[in-house]
């Protein structure tokens, strides 16, 4: 072999060997990309599962704004009884029974329930108002559980006691654009009274607002509420059913789609 020979040989021998190192390189990327995806997914999905996990139903030994499901206890205005098909639901807006029931679970400390009022809690509002479903509003504590406070409880006990001063939007409305900027942080009864003056509940009714919440007159309701959603096995806020069929959260905040799924089933 000549010499031209060999260091085509040795040309071809290095460019196979370089080949093979860039092989090798891509394939220890690829592998540790997916095992960088695989650890987020993981951490994602712990994190997912801690805000989405329902307590258990039993409230023995809690204190503060947790109290023993009370079936028989006092219920705000117009709140749906134990034996209805929505128990101690929250009915809301101008709907009959010719038309879709939309369902809506919510826990007042939620992030995602926030941000699904900003998004379209005003649209879902208007499609009750008109009368084109029947909008029952699910309220829920669960996380009470899992921040160790009690302002979910408290914070729907608050509400009941707004509903009963014919507030039942208001007040609802003004605790989500009130959310603490820290999860956790929750609703210390100071605030959970002036959202009662913010959402127009004045003079006497006030008066009676107030004593309301500071009584915890509902808290028992909160208790009954939040046992059905974790009888109900729903798992996690902010949660839709039309018909009792789950509706995805990127439809309940979408004003168009969301319109059209219910003039679907009417």
């Amino acid at each position: 072999m000549g010499e031209k020979g060999r260091r085509e040989r040795a040309a071809q021998a290095r460019g196979e060997a370089q080949a093979s190192e860039k092989r090798r390189e891509r394939i220890v990327r690829i592998v540790g990309g997916a095992t960088v995806v695989a650890v987020m997914a993981a951490i994602i999905g712990i994190a997912v599962y801690a805000s989405s996990t329902a307590p258990s139903t039993d409230a023995s030994g809690l204190t503060g704004g947790i109290v023993e499901p009370d079936p028989s206890a006092a219920l705000p205005a117009g709140v749906l009884a134990a034996d209805s098909p929505t128990p101690f639901g929250v009915p809301y807006g101008t709907g009959s029974a010719d038309v879709p029931v939309l369902e809506l679970w919510e826990d007042f400390q939620c992030p995602a329930c926030g941000k699904l009022e900003l998004a379209n809690g005003a649209g879902i509002a208007k499609l009750a108002e008109e009368g084109k479903v029947q909008l029952i509003y699910r309220p829920t504590a669960f996380l009470d559980a899992n921040l160790g406070n009690d302002s979910s409880h408290r914070a729907i006990a608050a509400w009941g006691c707004a509903i009963d001063a014919g507030k039942v939007k208001e007040y609802h409305d003004t605790v989500y654009a009130n959310q603490p900027v820290k999860e956790g942080m929750g609703f210390p009864e100071d605030r959970l009274l002036a959202f009662g003056s913010d959402s127009g509940i004045t003079d006497a009714a006030f008066t009676t607002f107030s004593q309301c919440v500071t009584d915890g007159t509902y808290l028992a309701w909160a208790a009954n509420t939040n046992q059905e959603f974790s009888a109900g096995e729903i798992g996690g806020t902010p949660a839709g059913f039309l018909n009792g069929e789950p509706v995805e959260t990127a439809v309940l905040a979408d004003p168009i789609a969301l319109a059209e799924l219910i003039a679907s089933k009417s």
